[in-house]
């Protein structure tokens, strides 16, 4: 994780708060490395983590197997449980305000929507979920609607399934995410969207810029 944030040009002891939408390896297993190596980096300032309750349970329970309370001069760090109805308040400053609402997966999920304060730009994320009416309704006009477009199984969401939330919310652009990565089919992704959702479409990739 920090390789990346170097990559994208973040200082590690930039960031102030870490959101977690659910407790499955392909989206924690990082968390426990980046935390270590803030801490081996010499970090001392707090770090604020956010979570539905089970995710929460479940890292710290990750956390204790790595004995994290007996490394020396560890910084602070402060678990927040994101309720799980919609438009539940995460996290506000002056630059945005972002809120969550619950999806549908194997596990506890939430959804995040980022709203720019300045603009009022919207940038809506689905995490992990199968079509749903509360995921819709987070992305409502947003400027953005970042869906996942695994496959059309329990729990996730088909390129097309994803057009169709995005059609429904009205947003103004769809970029597809968690998608089978060594498929040669990538273009038959966007044509799936794009047969249920007339705005732009496109693959997100690692470190692409999109721009509100």
């Amino acid at each position: 994780p920090t390789v990346r944030l170097a990559q994208a040009g973040i200082a590690y002891d930039s960031i102030t708060d870490l959101i977690l939408t659910h407790f499955h390896p392909d989206h924690i297993s990082g968390a426990p490395l980046m935390l270590m190596n803030m801490w081996l980096l010499g970090r001392k300032q707090l770090l604020r983590i956010h979570a539905p309750a089970h995710c929460l349970q479940r890292f710290s329970q990750l956390m204790e197997a790595y004995d994290w309370q007996q490394w020396p001069s560890f910084f602070s760090v402060e678990l927040h449980e994101i309720p799980l109805h919609e438009n539940a308040p995460v996290l506000m400053n002056s630059d945005f305000t972002i809120s969550a609402s619950p999806g549908e997966h194997m596990v506890p999920v939430v959804g995040l929507r980022i709203k720019e304060e300045s603009g009022k730009r919207v940038l809506t994320y689905s995490a992990d979920t199968a079509p749903c009416t509360s995921i819709s309704r987070l992305a409502a006009g947003a400027d953005v609607l970042l869906h996942e477009a695994t496959a059309g199984t329990i729990g996730h969401s088909s390129a097309a399934q994803a057009g169709e939330v995005a059609a429904r919310a009205q947003v103004g652009a769809l970029y597809l995410i968690h998608y089978d990565v060594h498929s040669a089919a990538e273009s038959k992704l966007i044509s799936e969207a794009r047969s249920r959702f007339s705005g732009p479409v496109e693959l997100a990739r690692d470190l692409m810029t999109i721009e509100l």
